[in-house]
């Protein structure tokens, strides 16, 4: 096998296991109850808020969108109320699980020494948390920067430009998997080689993106990939050598 491809950079909420529906938005909702906040994001809501990357930023643009603006430190408050419930959501409800593929091609990555990192917009608690009960037997994970880790956050570009500091590895050596807008800006201003594999969370595509690879899933045996925009597939998912393949036409 070529060697190309030598390390590969994982977006958490979304590309590794759908959460923002299933674990983020009823933290969200929990905390507006604990504050006595006339607030309920149904789904719909929510899904309009995702734009807006980060949960301070969220609560922040909803109490000016519903002319009930908050302080600084009032929306600080109500977001560590939030990620004490998502922390104890999480805990509690089996509720978070692998994109289909994701342990599949992690697996394979690990065994052709192939290094992997996180790159997220949530807590160092939340993602640890996350990858601990995702990954119970190995962790397959290098390091993981958080929002905890860098001043500003997806779509800025700091996020990966740490990483890439951190690991060492040439950008032309690298992939990122991420499925959010702000994270594929992020992740394409580092001037990383990027695959958009989406969530359950609808996103349109920017055209002044320049996104070259996108596909509709990781896929595995029974559950085949399509590629929309990239190389054809070698086998019925993405796998090392598509990968390989990807990179060769950066």
């Amino acid at each position: 096998m070529a060697t190309y491809l030598e390390g590969v950079y994982w977006d958490l909420d979304g590309t590794i296991a759908n959460t923002e529906l299933e674990a983020h938005l009823p933290a969200f909702n929990y905390a507006f109850n604990d504050f006595n906040l006339n607030w309920n994001w149904d789904r719909s809501t929510y899904l309009d808020l995702l734009k807006i990357n980060g949960g301070k930023n969220r609560i922040s643009y909803y109490s000016k969108l519903i002319k009930k603006s908050l302080n600084n430190q009032e929306v600080k408050k109500i977001h560590e109320r939030k990620q004490y419930h998502y922390i104890n959501y999480v805990k509690k409800n089996n509720v978070i699980t692998l994109k289909p593929g994701v342990y599949r091609l992690i697996k394979e990555l690990q065994k052709n020494k192939v290094r992997q990192f996180i790159v997220t917009s949530s807590s160092k608690k939340q993602a640890k948390l996350i990858t601990k009960q995702l990954f119970k037997e190995f962790n397959p994970f290098e390091f993981i920067i958080s929002s905890d880790d860098v001043q500003f956050h997806k779509p800025n570009p700091l996020p990966y430009l740490k990483a890439i500091k951190l690991s060492g590895i040439k950008l032309n050596k690298s992939i990122v998997f991420e499925d959010s807008i702000p994270g594929l800006r992020s992740s394409l201003a580092a001037k990383l080689p990027t695959i958009y594999v989406p969530s359950n969370i609808p996103a349109i595509i920017d055209k002044d993106m320049n996104l070259d690879c996108f596909v509709d899933s990781l896929g595995n045996e029974s559950c085949k990939a399509n590629v929309i925009k990239g190389p054809k597939l070698i086998s019925n998912y993405v796998d090392c050598a598509y990968l390989e393949k990807y990179l060769m036409t950066f």
